[in-house]
């Protein structure tokens, strides 16, 4: 009698879909900011002060509660430090869509001295994927997250897409 064995592989499309924004994020990042996840964020233990680093019609749509819009193309270090702790040493994670505007305005942060700066991975689009609530500017949860553009909307795989 033969023994028939069949191999089943499974591969997340998570983890596909993870290497991809990796290659995305190597691509456009210098990797001078530390990432942290958006689990290690969503932890209740994870205390930090958040900062959104995309445009107003994007943070209108949605953000991530308690977020303090800080803008892109017209971010200035100068309006933003005072809504900052004076502790250098407090915990502050940037975000924008997927981890790429953060990134250089988490490393201004990080010339100025502040030593405990992350920026998140995948950003909101990550944090909506993996289940984690946005709100709107009443603060109400809501389903909708601005996607940049349309190309960019590809990497929102769970929520509604605003462009």
């Amino acid at each position: 009698m033969r023994k028939i064995v069949l191999l089943v592989i499974f591969v997340s499309t998570a983890t596909f879909g993870q290497h991809k924004l990796d290659k995305l994020l190597e691509k456009w990042n210098k990797r001078n900011v530390p990432y942290m996840s958006v689990e290690t964020l969503a932890l209740p233990k994870t205390d930090a002060i958040l900062l959104d680093a995309r445009d107003q019609k994007e943070f209108d749509v949605s953000h991530l509660k308690n977020a303090i819009r800080v803008g892109y193309d017209d971010f200035k270090i100068d309006q933003t430090l005072p809504k900052l702790p004076k502790d250098k040493n407090a915990k502050i994670v940037v975000y924008c869509s997927l981890g790429i505007r953060s990134e250089t305005i988490a490393h201004k942060l990080m010339q100025e001295g502040y030593t405990n700066v992350y920026n998140l991975y995948g950003g909101i689009f990550e944090w909506k994927n993996a289940n984690f609530k946005v709100v709107d500017t009443l603060g109400n949860p809501t389903e909708k997250v601005h996607t940049f553009n349309k190309s960019w909307s590809k990497w929102l795989q769970k929520g509604k897409k605003v462009y």
